[in-house]
């Protein structure tokens, strides 16, 4: 299989066969290998992407839809084999039903998109022949003329996008647009949680991957209501907490938990001394002075910060050694048998 196209479902009944529709518009007949063949003897002047692609599968996800899309999801899989229908028990959210797609794809590359019409399918040949042409391992759409409403979308979008290249250094406009086309084993080394779909191009850029974003087409929704609202702003806020954590300080906690813890602790021990400069000079009782106080909150605070490091430093060692895991990923080696790479990785 050479692509998989990805899409969460959540209550779009009304879109899924027109979606089917676009989608094989898009794709088919530029997929057949003997068409293929055929066009390159009669012509010298054969876009690349045409012939790239040989074959695709469609990845379907009901994310707990409750208006009967499963019913229209089974309609499609039943008269298209590369249909395939992956149902959760209820709705785990965006980025879970992103992660199953992704589980269950079998494409050397995997394209997301949302299932609501806004992202154009029509773009997909030109997001793989990004990724294959420039040897990317990932391409990110950019909704050059976005079709949502300013108050509640655009302007929460672009605050929020500006935010996320600030703390993070990813320099993608556009964090949001479903729309990507990514290689499969980075895709599968992805793990999303919580609303972690909006933070794939961070992601991708910790994990030392190539990528790059064009500018894509946008839709007004014309079916279905939007599953989006202002209470997700706040959420994404508190999912680039840990992004930047994982990012910055995932094989270093204590660096910056005993850094905090020693800023307070020295806080504290400013506080200690001037309360006895304080009484020294002016003859003022110590134990009623709020600074002998709060140096020994401060001091706590600070016990307990490196604690906290030091737990995390634990945790750190037993996430990474009973997986398996290395703090490193090799994007390729030479002169390296896979015998010294086993043996590497035991040692």
């Amino acid at each position: 299989m050479d692509l998989s196209i990805v899409i969460p479902i959540k209550d779009e009944k009304d879109n899924i066969k027109r979606l089917h529709e676009r989608i094989s518009a898009a794709l088919d007949g530029k997929l057949q290998i003997a068409d293929c063949r055929l066009q390159i003897e009669k012509s010298d002047n054969l876009q690349p992407a045409i012939c790239n692609l040989q074959s695709y599968e469609i990845v379907l996800v009901d994310d707990g839809s409750t208006d009967g899309s499963h019913l229209e999801l089974q309609a499609l899989a039943a008269i298209d084999a590369r249909v395939k229908v992956v149902r959760l028990r209820r709705n785990f959210g965006q980025s879970a039903a992103m992660q199953a797609g992704i589980d269950f794809a079998d494409g050397d590359v995997i394209v997301t998109m949302d299932g609501d019409l806004q992202n154009d399918p029509a773009d997909i040949p030109m997001l793989v022949d990004t990724l294959r042409q420039g040897g990317y391992d990932a391409v990110f759409g950019l909704r050059a003329h976005r079709q949502d409403t300013f108050v509640n979308r655009t302007l929460p979008s672009t605050l929020g996008n500006w935010l996320i290249r600030t703390v993070t250094g990813v320099a993608i406009k556009d964090m949001g647009c479903t729309l990507r086309a990514i290689k499969k084993d980075l895709a599968k080394s992805l793990s999303l949680y919580g609303e972690m779909h909006r933070f794939i191009p961070v992601l991708v850029q910790h994990a030392g991957a190539t990528f790059t974003q064009v500018p894509v087409q946008h839709h007004p929704r014309t079916a279905g209501q939007t599953k989006y609202n202002i209470t997700r702003t706040f959420r994404v806020m508190l999912d680039l907490i840990t992004v930047k954590f994982m990012q910055t300080y995932m094989t270093r906690p204590m660096h910056v938990m005993g850094l905090a813890g020693m800023f307070a602790m020295f806080l504290g021990a400013i506080c200690l001394l001037a309360t006895v400069g304080i009484k020294w000079m002016d003859g003022t009782s110590m134990i009623r002075n709020p600074l002998l106080h709060l140096s020994v909150m401060l001091e706590l605070v600070g016990v307990q910060f490196i604690s906290t490091g030091l737990l995390g430093e634990l945790m750190t060692r037993t996430y990474f050694e009973s997986q398996g895991k290395r703090a490193y990923a090799v994007r390729s080696t030479l002169n390296v048998g896979p015998m010294q790479a086993e043996e590497r990785r035991a040692a």
